[in-house]
C-alpha cells in the first residue's frame, strides 16, 4: 500500500509556502532589519516578523515564554529564525529569504558546558538533587577513590522526514494543521496561543510520521504556528518545510553533557559512596532540559546499589539551538556516566 505522509498530500488550489528567514549570529541584538528585498522578490505575496503575532509571540512547551516565535530584538543562537517569507513556491520563498539586509550588535556568547561554567553557569530551569546517605564521610572512609570526567556528545534526530506543516484557514477563527509531530495536542496550544484564539478553533491532524525519535515533540511547534499565522493572515493554505540543512540549525538535539564523578570503593570493588555532577548544554531556552536532566539522574545508579550517593543536575544555558527530547530522554546519558 501507499503510505502518504504530509509533504505529500494534494496541495489545495492557491497554497502559499513559507520559508524562515534565519540569524546568522549567535548572541546579538538586531540593531536594524531591511526587508525590502525580500518583499521585492519574485513570487513573494508576504513577509511576517514578530510585530505581525496576534496573541502571544511564545512556543515554550514548558510556558516558560523563553522561546519565541520570530525574534523581536535579542537573537539567542546561530540559526534563530527573525522573519517568514510567504511566496508562491517554495523555491522563491528560499531565494527570497536570504535577500535581508541585517545589521547586528553583537554580544558575548557561550557555546559549551565549559564556557557556560567560566561565566557562571547560568541554568535555563530548575537543577536537581537526588542524595541519600553521608555522602562525605562515606567517601573519605573508602579505602580507593576514582574522580573524573565523562564527556557524552549530542546528537542529530536525522528524522527521513523533516518538520512540516500544512495550514489550512476556516471559518472564523478555526484553522486545520496537517502537521509532522509527536505532540498534536501542544501543537493545538501553542498555535492557538500564537494566533490569540480559543483551543477548540484548531484541530491539527497527524497520520504518520517519518521519523521522530523526540524531534518533533516540542520542535514543530514553531512551524506549526508559521504554517497557521500564515493561513489566516492571507486566508489561503500555507506549507512550511525547511531544508535539511536549516531543519539542523534551526532544532535542538540530544544533550551533551559532562559528567564529573567522585566514587568510594573498597578492595572488593564495591562501591560505598558517589558524588556527580551531571552538567548538559541545554541551549538557549529551557525546553524539555528539566525532565531530560532530572531522568540522567533517575537512571544515574545504572545497575548498582550506592549506599550513600549525592547527584546535581546542571541544564546550563548556552548560546546554542535549545536541546530538546531524545530517545532514551537523559537515560542514556545517566548510565553511561
Amino acid at each position: 500500500g501507499g503510505a502518504e505522509y504530509v509533504d505529500d498530500l494534494t496541495e489545495p488550489e492557491g497554497t502559499l509556502h513559507a520559508y524562515l528567514g534565519l540569524s546568522t549570529k549567535a548572541h546579538a541584538e538586531i540593531a536594524s532589519m531591511d526587508l525590502d528585498a525580500v518583499r521585492s522578490a519574485p513570487g513573494v505575496v508576504g513577509v511576517l516578523t514578530a510585530e505581525d503575532i496576534p496573541g502571544e509571540n511564545d512556543v515554550s512547551s514548558v510556558h516558560k515564554h523563553d522561546e519565541p516565535l520570530l525574534v523581536e530584538r535579542l537573537i539567542s543562537y546561530w540559526g534563530q529564525p527573525l522573519f517568514c517569507v510567504i511566496a508562491a513556491n517554495r523555491d522563491l520563498a528560499r531565494r527570497a529569504a536570504k535577500l535581508a539586509r541585517i545589521e547586528y550588535r553583537e554580544l558575548p556568547h557561550v557555546n559549551s558546558v565549559a564556557e557556560s561554567m567560566k561565566a557562571g553557569g547560568k541554568v535555563v530551569t530548575e537543577p536537581m538533587k537526588l542524595e541519600r546517605g553521608d555522602v562525605e564521610p562515606a567517601l573519605a572512609a573508602s579505602p580507593h577513590r576514582a574522580r573524573g570526567t565523562v564527556t557524552i556528545g549530542g546528537q542529530e534526530h536525522f528524522y527521513l522526514e523533516s518538520q512540516v506543516a500544512l495550514a489550512i484557514p476556516g471559518e472564523d477563527d478555526e484553522v486545520y494543521i496537517q502537521s509532522s509531530t509527536q505532540h498534536p495536542t501542544e501543537i493545538q496550544v501553542m498555535v492557538a496561543q500564537v494566533l490569540g484564539i480559543p483551543h477548540a478553533a484548531v484541530t491539527v491532524n497527524m497520520r504518520r510520521m517519518g521519523g521522530g525519535f523526540g524531534g518533533k515533540e516540542t520542535q514543530g511547534n514553531l512551524f506549526a504556528a508559521i504554517a497557521a499565522l500564515a493561513a489566516k493572515r492571507f486566508g489561503r493554505a500555507v506549507k512550511i518545510r525547511p531544508d535539511r540543512d536549516d531543519d539542523f540549525q534551526i532544532t535542538g538535539k540530544r544533550h551533551d553533557f559532562v559528567v564529573d564523578y567522585d566514587v568510594g570503593y573498597n578492595s572488593d570493588g564495591r562501591i560505598q559512596a558517589v558524588a556527580a555532577t551531571f552538567a548538559a548544554r541545554s541551549g538557549f531556552s529551557a525546553d524539555l532540559s528539566g525532565p531530560v536532566t532530572d531522568r540522567a539522574l533517575f537512571h544515574a545508579d545504572n545497575a548498582y546499589w550506592y549506599p550513600a550517593v549525592r547527584l546535581n543536575s546542571l541544564p546550563l544555558h548556552t548560546n546554542t539551538v535549545s536541546n530538546t527530547a531524545f530517545r532514551g530522554f537523559g537515560e542514556p546519558q545517566g548510565i553511561i556516566g
